[in-house]
Order: structure tokens, then sequence, then C-alpha cells
């Protein structure tokens, strides 16, 4: 692949995460807004729902700042530390996400547990209730907003963000659902449901822990590396794949290839070949960067 068409591809791919701090943005405000209402509105009608429901919004507000870094640190370009570039900084984000996600879980947990051993019964006010309705409006927007600009851009820790959007949505149905119950003689219902948005939070936060985890460690999916293998098979002059590696930076995907051509095929031919990989891969799988490595199909390989 030319030097230029690649730094073309790097140049688009700065602008699309740049396009991704949007999202983040807009989560920010969103949390911030919301997080105000709920626990002001929660603490005055006094709705253990609402009031979980509203201090995940608070921690979601420092969640979707590690996500605008990460996207940010992931623009700077290659240096002599990082000859790769800053590409993992959208996956560190991703993982941050899900260890403030976790914390707040445990949090919501223990506090929605204490109530119901004690045994509170008062119901709270129903304003309560359509406050969370609005919530939940409000999160359904910000959840399809950035669901669609992170598959357009690719961006995994806008994703995460926007898993964390429709996380928070649910919960807002299930402590509206709560707070409604409350007023028709199940006081207990309020207690229960955060427990339940609790363990939402930390389902959420487990799955996106692992998809990050899965990233840094350099896990890549093994139905979709042996697409790529099975594609550079087709290329005429490729007798076989000897070796195919695949590793995600963010959004990036970079493959290492050693492919088996006949032995007296001319260097040139070989160039070639290489260039026709790199192309394929790149037009078919938007692979970012390829390496290709050619061997003599007549190598002799160590036992």
């Amino acid at each position: 692949m030319g030097v230029d068409k690649m730094g073309l591809m790097m140049e688009e791919r700065y602008q699309e995460l740049k396009i991704a701090e949007r999202g983040a943005i807009v989560s920010i405000v969103a949390y911030l807004a919301l997080s105000v209402a709920k626990l002001f509105i929660g603490n005055l009608a006094g709705s253990a729902a609402l009031r979980a429901d509203g201090l995940n919004n608070t921690t979601d507000i420092i969640a979707s700042i590690a996500v605008l870094i990460g996207l940010r640190l992931a623009r700077r370009p290659a240096d002599d530390d990082h000859p790769y570039g800053h590409w993992k900084a959208e996956t560190v984000a991703s993982m941050v996400t899900s260890f403030i996600m976790l914390a707040v879980g445990l949090e919501v947990l223990y506090s929605a547990i204490t109530k119901l051993i004690e045994g509170e019964s008062v119901a709270p006010d129903p304003i309560a209730g359509y406050t969370a309705i609005a919530s939940t409006f409000v999160m359904v927007a910000v959840y399809i907003y950035n669901r669609n600009l992170a598959k357009k851009i690719k961006s995994g820790a806008l994703m995460a963000a926007a898993k964390d959007n429709l996380s928070d949505a649910w919960t807002s149905i299930g402590a509206a659902i709560a707070i409604f119950g409350s007023a028709f003689g199940m006081p207990w219902l309020d207690g229960l449901t955060a427990v339940i948005v609790a363990l939402l939070i930390l389902k959420t936060a487990i799955e996106i822990f692992r998809e990050s985890a899965f990233s840094l460690s350099d896990g890549f999916n093994e139905e979709k590396l042996e697409e790529y293998k099975q594609a550079v098979l087709s290329i005429n002059g490729v007798e076989s794949v000897r070796t195919i590696k695949a590793r995600n930076y963010g959004a990036n995907t970079f493959v290492d290839v050693v492919i088996w051509t006949a032995p007296e095929m001319t260097v040139k031919h070989s160039h070639e070949i290489t260039e026709e990989v790199e192309e394929m891969l790149l037009e078919n799988f938007n692979v970012f960067d390829t390496k290709v490595h050619v061997e003599p199909s007549d190598i002799i390989l160590p036992e």
C-alpha cells in the first residue's frame, strides 16, 4: 500500500475519532442534567430507585469524560514510544468505563439491599415516576445517536458508551415501574427495583470489561480470521497461507500474514502479490494495515 494512501487513511481515521467525541459530549450533557434532576427529585420524593438511577448517571458523567479523553488520546500520531499509534487509548477508555460502572453497581446494590432489610414502607411521590419516564426517553434518544455514530465510524469506546446509555434507559423504566407500583400498595417494589437496577449495571459493566480486555490482550475473532485467510488464498499466485494473525488497535485492524508462492517467482511478481493482498483486505474487510511476508513453497520447515 502506498505511503500517500496510508496517510489518507490515518487522516480519515483521526477525523472519525474527532466526530466520535461529539457522542461523548452529548452523553456528558445528558447525564449532567438527568443526574441533578434525579438526585434532587429522588431525595425530595423519597424514592430509592430514582436516587439509585441518579447516582448511576452521576458516575456516567465520569465514564463519558473518560471516553472523551480516550478518543482524544487515540488521535495522537505515532511516535518513538508508540510506533503503532495511540489507537488503543480508545479501548482503555472502554475498560475505564467498565470499572466505574462496576463500582457504581456495587454501591447501588448495597444501598438497595440495606433498604429492603430495614423495611422502609413509605411510597415515593409520583413525581419521581414521571421523572424516570422522561429520563427514559432522553436516554433512548442518546443511545440511538451514539449507537449509529459508533457503527458509522467503528468506535469501540463510543459503542461501549452507547451500551451504557441503553442500560440507563432500562434502569429508568424499572425505576418508573417501581415508583408507580409503590403507589398501589407495594412500597417494597421501590427497593427491589433498585436491586434489579444494580444488577443491570453490573451486567453491562462485565460485558464491556470482557470486550475491552479481549481486545487489549490482542484477542481476535477466529471466524473473521478464517475469512481473511480464505480471501488471501483466492488470490492468483498464492499457493498457501502459512500463518495469519490479526489484532485490533482501537477500531483499526492490523494483519500479519505469511504466504507461500512458487519458488521460481520473481521478486517483482511476489511484490505485486503482496500489494494485491493488502488492497484486497482493505477493500473487502476494511483492514487498516497489512504486513505480508512471502516465502517459496519448497521451503523446508523445521520439525
